[in-house]
């Protein structure tokens, strides 16, 4: 059971515009939000929740259409799951839970749905901490101009029902394909058996498989309007933003080019970002939990 990985943690229910969105939260210090990325849920943050827990008051969520959170059926437009209206959930949530400024982290999609609320909002964001990502702009930029292939950001946004249709003969193995491929040691070892459960669990149903495709869809189209427009109009992230990148995936495996991660933030949408690289896989709070978490307490403070 994932509730053995979040002990002392409370469960929280929270109507929003998306249906109920899930949640857990622990301690009483300043607020911190976690969000997951793809494709997994708000266990990813198992190692690190309880020991943050002891100086922020913690709140991990599962993003629409993740985990036990409610998954709507995607609009012609992919608005759904835009990261737009994803921050929105993440904004009721913390409302829900007494706090209105708040600390931000986010792995992979989390990140994505974080870095696009501090743009959106930037009264509420106290501190952004991005795990292992660049700009969805500049990502597709690089797809499109043939510097790195579209693999599964392709894939995943390709019109319905193409990739449900593919993915839902055998979605398990799909899902753990990536995640192997995504890791440093090429197989599931960094992960708790617990916690690779509640992400089958996660893979292995059909409006969950809808809701990540859409969220491609969405990068594609809603997110990436969004990230164009602020460049356009010279917006940039206000708080103080960190940013933690691994060696192994997103300097080798997702630029494309020979620009240092904190140097295309800088150029985009944080010019006085921070960060520390790890020797890590995509997934560095399960894969180098120490080091993230050090990194990150450093950014946070107490």
């Amino acid at each position: 059971m994932s509730d053995d990985l979040f002990p002392g943690f409370q469960s929280h229910w929270i109507d929003t515009e998306a249906g109920r969105i899930f949640a857990r939260s622990k301690g009483d210090g300043p607020p911190l939000m976690l969000l997951h990325g793809f494709p997994q849920t708000h266990v990813m943050w198992h190692r690190l929740a309880p020991v943050l827990a002891e100086t922020h008051r913690v709140v991990c969520m599962d993003l629409r259409g993740y985990g036990w959170s409610s998954a709507p059926h995607g609009d012609a437009d992919h608005e759904t799951y835009s990261k737009r209206a994803m921050g929105r959930d993440v904004i009721a949530v913390m409302e829900a839970l007494g706090a209105v400024r708040f600390a931000l982290a986010g792995h992979d999609r989390g990140a994505r749905v974080a870095y696009r609320l501090a743009l959106d909002h930037p009264g509420r964001v106290e501190r952004l901490s991005l795990l292992d990502i660049l700009p969805t702009s500049y990502v597709w930029g690089q797809m499109k101009a043939g510097r790195v292939p579209e693999a599964h950001w392709g894939f995943l946004s390709r019109p319905y029902p193409q990739p449900e249709e593919e993915i839902g003969r055998d979605p398990i193995p799909y899902f753990e394909g990536l995640m192997k491929k995504w890791d440093a040691p090429g197989d599931l070892s960094p992960f708790d058996p617990r916690a690779m459960q509640a992400y089958r669990n996660g893979f292995n149903e059909p409006s969950r498989i809808h809701a990540f495709c859409e969220d491609y869809r969405a990068g594609a189209t809603r997110d990436l309007e969004a990230d164009e427009a602020d460049r356009t109009a010279g917006r940039t992230i206000q708080c103080p933003v960190q940013l933690i990148w691994s060696d192994f995936y997103l300097v080798s495996g997702t630029s494309g080019d020979t620009q240092h991660p904190l140097d295309i933030w800088r150029s985009t949408f944080a010019p006085g970002i921070t960060g520390v690289g790890i020797s890590s896989g995509h997934f560095v709070a399960e894969e180098m939990p120490g080091a993230t978490l050090k990194a990150m307490q450093e950014f946070l403070g107490a």
